[in-house]
């Protein structure tokens, strides 16, 4: 759905106009700090990193124009300091829920809505549920939450299907999440000529804003995640990635009937426990659950 942020418009001439003088123009418009340095129009955003076991996640706090924001989500993915892995935007809850957040690219992530559940938690004094509404998901996202552990769980979206997919000498299990789509590879060396082979696997999915091959080691339990955001042209090695943590738990539990499957998947930077519910063969409820470290938020600048 459409986010119905404040929207700002930069007149023509303030991109156009040469310097008048020595000193920068400050303006605002809908709220939106800004400023004029020269011909370059500067926007000042407040923002807030947060920590989701490895998952660096950006949240912008302040409005931003859906059109303009992947230009200043990958600004702020270039500051070498911030090691960001994605963007989100905080936005004005529509339906009823104590926040919204939309991703860079429209897409849905989950260690991105447990961070910003927590968040909200902080803001609400400490529930220990919060609902979200987040990008990529056409419903209201339970998360649950505990400050004081540092930790939350999400709701996560059911799987649209899993299939058994054979390509390039390769074996995989293809997991559709709705919006995003991930290729669990069991056993197989990360790399990146492995996702060049099965990118084509995702062009036959209608309406994938993110997609990634999960490579998982069975053994040990450690999964190395790269993931594509095609809106953002962002491809990632993740320091851990809460989708493709389900899809590793569902891809491992695809021959279960019935009973509770719960996994802790090691990956890069963290930890993501992953939970898959089946009944009579169907899975009826799946979550991801972890740390998360918010910090405090701050104020930088992104040109506009």
């Amino acid at each position: 759905g459409l986010c119905h942020c404040p929207r700002f418009f930069l007149p023509f001439f303030l991109y156009s106009l040469p310097p008048q003088g020595a000193g920068n123009t400050m303006f605002s418009i809908d709220g939106q700090n800004l400023k004029k340095e020269g011909a370059c129009v500067i926007m000042k955003l407040n923002v807030l990193r947060a920590d989701p076991a490895g998952n660096i996640t950006l949240f912008v706090l302040d409005p931003v124009e859906k059109s303009r924001r992947a230009d200043v989500a990958a600004q702020l993915m270039a500051v070498p300091e911030y090691k960001a892995e994605q963007v989100g935007f905080v936005c004005t809850p529509q339906e009823g829920g104590d926040g919204r957040m939309e991703m860079m690219g429209g897409e849905f992530c989950g260690n991105a809505t447990r961070a910003f559940g927590l968040l909200t938690a902080k803001k609400l004094g400490a529930p220990a549920h919060v609902r979200i509404e987040t990008s990529g998901c056409d419903h209201i996202v339970t998360v649950d939450t505990d400050l004081a552990a540092g930790t939350s769980r999400a709701e996560m979206p059911l799987p649209q299907w899993l299939k058994n997919v054979e390509f390039a000498g390769h074996k995989g299990t293809l997991v559709h999440l709705g919006g995003i789509a991930h290729l669990v590879m069991e056993n197989v060396e990360p790399s990146k000529a492995v996702f060049d082979q099965a990118e084509p696997l995702f062009q036959d999915i209608p309406g994938l804003d993110a997609y990634g091959v999960i490579f998982l080691d069975t053994n040990t339990l450690h999964m190395t995640p790269l993931v594509k955001v095609p809106a953002t042209n962002t491809l990632v090695w993740e320091g851990s990635c809460g989708s493709g943590s389900l899809a590793s738990a569902l891809a491992q539990s695809r021959d279960m009937a019935d009973g509770t499957f719960s996994r802790s998947y090691i990956q890069p930077a963290g930890t993501v426990t992953a939970t898959a519910v089946r009944e009579g063969g169907k899975v009826v409820k799946t979550y991801i659950g972890g740390p998360v470290t918010l910090g405090e938020p701050f104020e930088t600048e992104v040109k506009g």
